[in-house]
């Protein structure tokens, strides 16, 4: 009987055996575009539409409640704060129900035997039924686990705070770049049409010039100079128009709109700004709010006070470990004579290699906040580079914007002085066309002079740690209300920096 009753466990075990096998599955190509349609479907679900021109703010607006890259950010931190109120829970005791159910198709038994006469001195007896019934309710609670928990909760209560400030940098990372972005859509959307303009104006320039050129009407430097003239400024509107064209893509990216509206978006010019920025003599200043306020630093001491909590934990697992119990129980054996009791019990327990783990522990920990430690001067001193090199930048920003204004202002006049000399017959349409591409070249190089001025003074809130992003965002407040709080306090920022 046993060699059939083997044969049967073996077929099991092989058929057992053989359906736990896992082959990997590939994705379908339906599964596949079945996730594409639902991630297109979700990208801007439930944003607020477009209804007119945007401005900065509402772009900066839009940004902090629709960038994916801030909104990953904030999906984090709910996760942090999530992971810390799990944690509360560890230090609660121990509330364990159980219920069980025991049968046989015989009753146990036994009997009793003399040590001193060998003889057998009980007839067979049981004293359990065959079928049993039994429940418990115990509360336990471990003294040092409670301790640990209590660390761990501490802890996690800091990586709350480290998500919050990667939030914070994330967020004004996307705030320097959407002002960056803006601006820089602005001019596009101001200067293309010149760009335009100008590449047909250089066009009929250039025609004429090789028109001079060839019927030898002037000595052939002159033509010659004046076609690389043309050129240079063909060459650079070129240039202009590959980086410009692709402005306002970039800034509905960083605004969550969907690719292909970007054409339809209309922006309004902000007033120029080079007038109302100013820098703090003292950068002794600049330099303490950066190193005060920049969430990377901020993120190094959180870090560094979870590893110093790490000593805690370390020197509590050394300790013995004390474990309080208490419960109800019942059994429904007939035999018993109290089928309903409570018990209560206290035990004591001590890991002795843990003393001689510690040293080892220590050693690590202690390695650790050196090597934060090292991290933090390393970060502290290329911020405080960050501040001089962007407020060198602002003000040389700020200089050539001075500069190139005073060019374009210098320009028109020129031009216009040009066409009523060309108006009485005293120049030659040459020289008129000349300037015209002049004065819009002009036009071209203020704008992007502006723009850039922009750019160095966000890169220079951002090196500061100047913070835009509102304490009590919340994905339910609107974007115009949103859009009101940073015009706020993008104009304290200004004021703080005088």
């Amino acid at each position: 009987m046993t060699g059939p009753l083997l044969a049967v466990l073996t077929t099991v075990a092989v058929i057992g055996l053989s359906s736990c096998a896992i082959k990997p599955i590939p994705l379908t190509t339906d599964e596949v575009r079945s996730r594409v349609q639902e991630d297109r479907a979700v990208l801007t679900k439930d944003q607020e539409p477009v209804s007119g021109p945007i401005d900065l703010y509402e772009a900066m607006a839009r940004a902090l409640k629709y960038n994916l890259d801030a909104r990953v950010e904030l999906m984090h931190k709910m996760l942090a704060q999530t992971q810390l109120d799990l944690s509360h829970y560890a230090m609660l005791p121990r509330l364990a129900a159980n219920a069980g159910f025991d049968g046989r198709n015989n009753f146990t038994g036994g009997v009793a035997r003399s040590l001193i006469t060998g003889n057998q001195i009980l007839e067979p007896f049981t004293s359990s039924e065959r079928n049993i019934f039994s429940a418990d309710l115990s509360l336990s609670w471990n003294v040092l686990d409670f301790g640990m928990s209590y660390i761990r909760a501490k802890q996690a209560s800091d990586d709350v705070l480290i998500a919050e400030e990667e939030r914070r940098r994330v967020a004004n990372r996307v705030m320097q770049d959407v002002r960056a972005a803006y601006w820089r859509a602005v001019s596009a959307e101001r200067i293309l049409p010149f760009l335009k303009m100008l590449d047909e104006w250089v066009k009929s320039a250039l025609e004429k010039a090789q028109a001079v050129q060839d019927e030898k009407l002037s000595t052939p430097l002159v033509p010659l100079q004046y076609k690389l003239d043309l050129l240079n400024t063909q060459r650079y509107s070129q240039q202009l128009f590959r980086e410009l064209s692709v402005a306002k893509l970039h800034l509905a990216a960083l605004i969550n709109l969907p690719p292909g509206q970007e054409q339809e978006m209309k922006l309004m010019v902000p007033e120029g700004e080079a007038r109302t920025l100013s820098l703090p003599l003292d950068m002794s200043v600049l330099e303490d709010r950066a190193l005060e306020a920049r969430p990377e630093l901020r993120m190094i001491d959180y870090r560094r006070r979870i590893n110093a909590r790490e000593t805690k934990a370390a020197i509590l697992e050394m300790l013995p470990s004390l474990n309080l119990q208490a419960g109800g129980n019942y059994n429904s054996n007939a035999f018993l004579f109290n089928n309903n009791w409570a018990a209560y019990a206290a035990r004591a327990s001590w890991n002795l290699l843990n003393i001689f783990r510690y040293p080892a522990r220590a050693k690590t920990i202690e390695a650790q906040d050196k090597v934060l430690h090292t991290q933090n001067l390393a970060l502290t001193m290329a911020i405080m580079s960050q501040v001089h090199v962007s407020v060198a930048q602002v003000a040389q920003a700020k200089k050539e914007t001075s500069t190139a204004k005073l060019y374009h202002d210098t320009q028109s006049q020129i031009a216009e002085q040009t066409r009523l000399a060309w108006r009485t017959a005293r120049l030659s349409e040459q020289a008129v066309l000349r300037e015209r591409v002049n004065q819009v070249a002009a036009q071209l190089r203020y704008d992007v002079a502006e723009a850039e001025l922009q750019t160095a003074w966000a890169s220079l809130l951002a090196a500061v740690g100047e913070d835009l992003l509102p304490n009590d965002l919340t994905q339910e407040q609107s974007v115009s209300d949103l859009a009101l709080e940073v015009r706020t306090r993008w104009a304290k920022s200004k004021e703080l920096l005088k």
